[in-house]
């Protein structure tokens, strides 16, 4: 975990002035919310690093799990402390706003994109059958996993696959 942070903690230090601005925007309306927005980030980097070393942080099947699971948490972690609706808006701006502080590759951004909207909508899912409060962490991870089984490869900017999980070539 430590080593987690501490590449949080360089990627930081290496965004522009302009680009520090902009998560601040983000960040000090919202302290609660960046703070769990934080713990979700280095969790699903901790998690996905632990169940898929050689693509977690290229573009493969690790990365579409990565993806997934941080919306799935940061969605879940605010949503303890304030609405859903609330915590899901919070989560779309910050992973938005990831992507346009990282920029990629069009292939590789929708990939992230669509990643990150299978996270919020597995949230969704299973708002209605457990009370937020009492998700964790676990629920997310298997559900997940299970996405990998079924994930596709994503060649153009044209496809859809829907709510599976997508990645490029491994």
């Amino acid at each position: 975990m430590t080593k987690t942070i501490k590449i949080v903690f360089n990627t930081l230090k290496s965004l522009s002035f302009p680009k520090l601005v902009k998560l601040l925007k983000l960040a000090v309306p919202h302290p609660l919310f960046a703070v769990m927005g934080f713990y979700a980030t280095v969790k699903s980097f901790a998690l996905a690093q632990k169940n898929f070393p050689k693509t977690s942080a290229a573009s493969g099947i690790g990365n579409a799990f990565r993806h997934a699971l941080w919306t799935a948490l940061i969605s879940m972690y605010c949503s303890k402390i304030s609405s859903p609706e609330k915590a899901l808006d919070f989560c779309k701006k910050m992973t938005d706003l990831h992507e346009e502080l990282f920029p990629n590759e069009a292939l590789e951004k929708k990939m992230d994109l669509h990643n990150n909207q299978v996270g919020m909508n597995l949230y969704r899912e299973m708002l209605l059958g457990i009370h937020r409060q009492f998700f964790e962490t676990a629920f997310f991870v298997d559900k997940l996993f299970e996405k990998t089984k079924t994930a596709k490869v994503l060649t153009n900017l044209d496809e859809d696959f829907g709510n599976e999980l997508v990645y490029l070539e491994e």
